[in-house]
């Protein structure tokens, strides 16, 4: 048996439950499925919560410091000076294990400005994100594990099955 059906259904029925919750309470549906996204893509299970966890924030924390910077400077440029020097510090933060998943800090700035600069918001759903991701992932290896279970238990009931694959 395949083994992303446990994971599918289980990010199905999570993703649909999350849409309709966020949309009832105003959270911001969009920027969680970007995290979830992010756990998966970091590798999942707690390495994958981590690090795309904390990439995604430190990403929010980059695009708050450039909100910031264009507050308060006025000259030609002053974006792609504060972007450009964010890019490279998402980019040298990833020495540090647990910023080091650098897609997750690009991820996080932009869902920042994304959200029109909303802070909390965008951590909350962030998080919430992330979450799902591991929920998602915990009850799809056990899903995965009941399909695999009643599949072994049917075909070695019968010995004399035709298996054709």
């Amino acid at each position: 048996m395949k083994p992303y059906i446990g994971v599918g259904f289980s990010v199905g029925v999570l993703a649909g439950i999350w849409t309709q919750l966020s949309t009832q309470t105003g959270l911001i549906t969009w920027v969680a499925f970007v995290a979830w996204a992010c756990f998966f893509a970091a590798g999942g299970g707690a390495g994958g919560f981590t690090k795309g966890l904390a990439a995604n924030l430190s990403g929010v924390f980059y695009g708050w410091l450039v909100a910031l910077l264009i507050a308060v400077a006025d000259f030609p440029g002053v974006l792609a000076v504060g972007v450009g020097t964010a890019a490279l510090i998402m980019c040298l933060q990833a020495r540090w294990a647990p910023l080091s998943f650098i897609p997750g800090a690009f991820a996080g700035t932009a869902v920042y400005f994304g959200t029109a600069f909303s802070f909390w918001p965008t951590v909350l759903a962030l998080a919430i994100g992330a979450t799902l991701g591991w929920i998602s992932a915990v009850l799809g290896d056990r899903i995965q594990a009941l399909l695999f279970k009643a599949t072994s238990a049917s075909t070695t009931q019968d010995p004399q099955a035709v298996h054709t694959t």
